[in-house]
């Protein structure tokens, strides 16, 4: 008998919903948008005390007076089995936008990772929110 692999135990759609980010009580909603996937910057620690909170680290200038909250951080990825990826994630703390693929580690765990280059990348495990 072999054991079936975690990644085939969830299906395309675990990774819609609410996650907690790793950092600054971030709550990203992860939505399907047409074959794709993108996410929403809906919560944080920083947009607790101030709702109004601006994209002041945009490196595009004309961008830098939009909303926080509500912002689409996650974009562009594509299917391939259980992992989404050739997205990207935009990090309104430095302002830059990283190329990122989200693999679901579990019903109620993703693994997010995002890279400068491939030798630069960083994973943070984001959890559900119930």
């Amino acid at each position: 008998m072999v054991a079936a692999p975690l990644n085939a135990q969830v299906s395309a759609n675990t990774a819609v919903g609410r996650w907690q980010t790793e950092t600054r009580g971030g709550i990203v909603e992860i939505a399907r948008c047409g074959p794709s996937l993108c996410g929403r910057l809906v919560a944080s620690e920083h947009l607790r005390t101030n709702p109004d909170l601006r994209d002041v680290n945009n490196s595009d200038k004309s961008l830098r007076n939009r909303q926080l909250k509500g912002l689409q951080i996650l974009s562009g990825f594509t299917q391939d089995g259980n992992v989404w990826d050739g997205g990207k994630i935009y990090n309104a703390e430095d302002g830059k936008t990283y190329k990122a693929r989200i693999t679901p580690a579990g019903p109620n765990e993703l693994k997010l990772r995002g890279c400068v280059f491939v030798p630069f990348c960083k994973t943070q495990t984001w959890k559900r929110v119930r």
